[in-house]
């Protein structure tokens, strides 16, 4: 895999869907788009419906991969969520907001992998 974000962002996405599967998160959409964004992963976590964003990076510089989510996206995201709701009136009525942090180190050898639930308040 080469330097692209693209490319980082979707072995990112990747690696973070199998590791919710591991963690027992049922997949139920990647990529969910509407008219205002999108969200990487719906998935069920028992009895919540969880929106899953996932931030992949290669070093800290600008710090951590969570702490690029600013506050302007944790909006969006609310925003999103409540989209989904609407259009999937079949959903569950629990739903949370989780963070899935991806670092990639050398040789695209994962060197931490975190689910951070409920991440937006």
């Amino acid at each position: 895999m080469g330097d692209n974000r693209k490319q980082l962002g979707a072995f990112g996405e990747q690696v973070a869907k199998n590791h919710l599967e591991k963690h027992g998160y049922e997949i139920v959409q990647c990529n969910y788009r509407c008219s205002i964004g999108e969200v990487d992963i719906v998935a069920r976590d028992g009895d919540y419906l969880v929106f899953v964003e996932v931030r992949t990076k290669r070093d800290r510089q600008f710090g951590s991969p969570e702490e690029s989510i600013t506050l302007a996206k944790k909006a969006k995201l609310v925003e999103l969520a409540e989209t989904y709701l609407q259009e999937h009136q079949d959903s569950p009525e629990l739903w949370r907001i989780d963070i899935v942090a991806v670092e990639v180190g050398r040789a695209d050898k994962i060197s931490r992998i975190e689910i951070i639930e409920n991440a937006v308040n």
